[in-house]
């Protein structure tokens, strides 16, 4: 199952990711951290998330996440999936409600596989 096998995979970069604990960017970066995996925030609002550096765009990252979990509303999405295409991510996991039919569209027709669920549910 595509779920359990981009659970798998170790390194993780969260887009919207933020300073803020009630908001999911911030519960999911902390809650994959807490589960030993190596996340990277992004998010070009914030220069840090939890102590940890925040980077601007995928392109920033010091290495390249297996999987990028998305915390951002569609409109924000289209570039991101973009750029993750172009940097060769191939693994793109949607929160509820960061996605519509042509984000999805998108990510399909650039080769990309996708999760549509809640990364803290399906993480335990």
């Amino acid at each position: 199952m595509l779920e359990e096998l981009m659970l798998e995979k170790k390194v993780w970069a969260v887009v919207g990711a933020n300073q803020n604990p009630d908001k999911y960017g911030n519960m999911i970066y902390k809650k994959l951290k807490s589960k030993g995996y190596e996340v990277y925030a992004v998010n070009p609002l914030y220069d840090t998330v939890e102590g940890d550096p925040c980077y601007k765009d995928l392109s920033s990252l010091p290495k390249l996440p297996d999987v990028i979990d998305m915390v951002v509303s569609p409109k924000r999405a289209k570039p991101v999936i973009e750029e993750a295409a172009k940097l060769g991510i191939k693994y793109i996991w949607f929160q509820p409600g960061t996605h519509d039919s042509e984000v999805l569209e998108l990510a399909k027709k650039l080769g990309l596989e996708t999760v549509q669920a809640c990364v803290l549910v399906a993480a335990r």
